[in-house]
């Protein structure tokens, strides 16, 4: 009862209180950083990630600005059931060059860490135009618009090079080559070789949308089809904490 009556005094008094709760916090604080500071990397580092190329970049940014991240996340939780619907649970080293993380708490939709390669690029397509034609019982909304907006990469080197600002390991001849690999990886016909040997051979080379020009749905479908593509989990062994 006198430990009761001494916590009456803290619930008493506004100053006391907040007081006390800024030590609480401070101390769990300390105690959840401090060990990061002991490890040697916070995030494992993964065979076959790499940076965005400026087409995905570009797709990335519309599925930002379209608010997908609202219904759709892109991190599966290391339990059964999620592990079963979606495939292998996400890994620190996927997130590590998205600025900002598109993590998410909620699914009206299901989660797209893995949906790279499980449709066609027409399934997209049709999916995106018009969402009840695919799945009846979709609430999202259309995005047909996306295919009459022709997009150019003016401003792609800038983003690219904002990115690399805050860690993304863009290089210099990156960024100079970004409006061609832009180009190129929308175009089977297009010299693409520069583009592969600066982001890897999994770059998926193609007329996302099948029609001529490079539409916002190129670039979202691009993005799209590269997520959880990069690590190949079935040699994929973690790490033990050190």
């Amino acid at each position: 009862m006198a430990i009761l009556d001494k916590h009456k005094i803290l619930e008493t008094n506004a100053t006391l209180l907040l007081i006390f709760s800024f030590l609480v916090v401070t101390i769990g604080g300390i105690v959840q950083m401090v060990p990061l500071y002991y490890l040697d990397s916070t995030i494992e580092k993964v065979e076959g990630m790499r940076p965005y190329t400026p087409l995905e970049m570009a797709g990335r940014e519309i599925y930002i600005r379209e608010g997908c991240y609202v219904c759709h996340s892109q991190m599966i939780r290391p339990m059964r059931d999620e592990v079963e619907r979606y495939g292998h649970y996400s890994l620190a080293a996927e997130s590590m060059y998205d600025h900002p993380f598109q993590w998410g708490s909620k699914r009206t939709g299901p989660d797209l860490a893995r949906v790279g390669g499980r449709y066609s690029d027409e399934w997209h397509v049709a999916h995106l135009i018009d969402p009840q034609s695919v799945v009846p019982e979709s609430v999202m909304p259309k995005y047909g618009f996306l295919m009459d907006r022709m997009i150019e990469p003016k401003y792609i080197a800038d983003l690219m090079r904002t990115n690399r600002i805050v860690g993304v390991p863009y290089t210099d001849e990156m960024i100079a080559s970004a409006e061609a690999d832009f180009k190129a990886q929308a175009d089977p016909d297009s010299d693409y070789d520069g583009l592969l040997e600066r982001y890897g051979d999994k770059v998926q080379v193609r007329n996302f949308d099948g029609q001529p020009g490079i539409s916002e749905m190129d670039a979202l479908v691009a993005y799209l089809q590269m997520l959880g593509t990069l690590v190949d989990f079935s040699t994929f062994q973690p790490l033990p904490n050190r």
